[in-house]
This record gives C-alpha cells, sequence and structure tokens, in this order.
C-alpha cells in the first residue's frame, strides 16, 4: 500500500511539472488529466471513493474537457507569449519558494496529530449518500434548481437572433406563403 502511494505521488508531482514546463497547451492538459487522476488514487487510498469519482467526473470529465476544446478552438497551439523580464522571474520563483516554505511549515505541525477516533464509514458512498438526502435535502435540491436555471439562463444568452425556426424539422403541411 505504501509502494503505491509513493507511486500515485511521483505521478502527481511528475505530471504537474509537465503541466508547469510545457510550451504546447495540449500537452500542459494532457498532464493535467494525469495529475487529476492520480490524485483520485490518493483520495482511494484514504478510503474516500465518493471523493474520488466526484474528482474524476467534475475536474477530469468536465473542466479538463471543457480546457481541451476552448484551447482547440482558440487555436492556441502557436507561441503568441512574449518572455517576461527577469525581475518578473525571479518574483515568481522567490513567490513560489515562499509558498513551499509555508505547505512545509503546515506539514510539518499536522503530521503529529493522530485523531482520537477513526470511523471507517467517513468518505464511503453510502455514508455521503445518507447525510446528504437526510440531513441536506432541501439544500441539494435547492442547488440543482439553480444549476437547471444557470443552464436554461446560459442557453437563452447563448442563441441567436433570427434562429427562432433554424432547428426545426420539416413540416409536412405545404408552406402557407408559398401559395
Amino acid at each position: 500500500m505504501l509502494y503505491l502511494f509513493y507511486l500515485l505521488a511521483a505521478i502527481s508531482i511528475v505530471s504537474a511539472v509537465v503541466v508547469v514546463a510545457s510550451r504546447s497547451p495540449i500537452t500542459s492538459v494532457i498532464a493535467l488529466v494525469v495529475c487529476f487522476l492520480s490524485i483520485a488514487g490518493h483520495y482511494i487510498l484514504l478510503n474516500a471513493q465518493f471523493l474520488a469519482m466526484v474528482h474524476v467526473i467534475v475536474y477530469t470529465g468536465a473542466i479538463l474537457i471543457l480546457m481541451l476544446f476552448v484551447i482547440m478552438l482558440l487555436n492556441m497551439n502557436t507561441l503568441v507569449e512574449q518572455r517576461k523580464p527577469l525581475a518578473a522571474r525571479l518574483m515568481a520563483v522567490v513567490t513560489g519558494g515562499m509558498l513551499f516554505l509555508v505547505l512545509l511549515a503546515a506539514t510539518r505541525q499536522g503530521l503529529g496529530q493522530v485523531p482520537e477516533t477513526y470511523d471507517a464509514g467517513i468518505g464511503l458512498v453510502r455514508t455521503i449518500g445518507t447525510v446528504l438526502f437526510r440531513d441536506y435535502l432541501v439544500p441539494f435540491e435547492v442547488s440543482s434548481v439553480l444549476f437547471l436555471a444557470a443552464m436554461a439562463g446560459a442557453m437563452m444568452l447563448a442563441k441567436k437572433e433570427g434562429t427562432d425556426n433554424l432547428n426545426l424539422p420539416p413540416s409536412s403541411e405545404p408552406d402557407e406563403r408559398a401559395a
């Protein structure tokens, strides 16, 4: 189990480096898919199957495919970005180093803490489904209606003017204007 963790961690780190270092946006998106899938493997190792599946469906399945389509539609394969000045690159390295130090301090402080009780049911689909549909049913349904309204609004905004009859099937009745 420990070897699997180290394998997934290595895949996550290597693919994250490829995301940042790659000059091609397509390669970056594909490496991000690999990184997200390896992180989902970490969730499974932590006994959080529901979180792993939601992670795969939402991030890998929806967001990254949307990013890939946007990159393909905008034809971003050509290099259009100018080289950053030395001061900006130096500040990026300093900021990244400070972030690394903060994360290192946070993990060193949190590694020694062990929970007093362990519940094997935490993170399982049955437990989350029970809590979601028993305790949080109304907010869950309200959010689904909100998402439905947002989809309908997006379709209304995306609809072009003067295309009311564009997608209608041909009528079997003769056209009254032709007579």
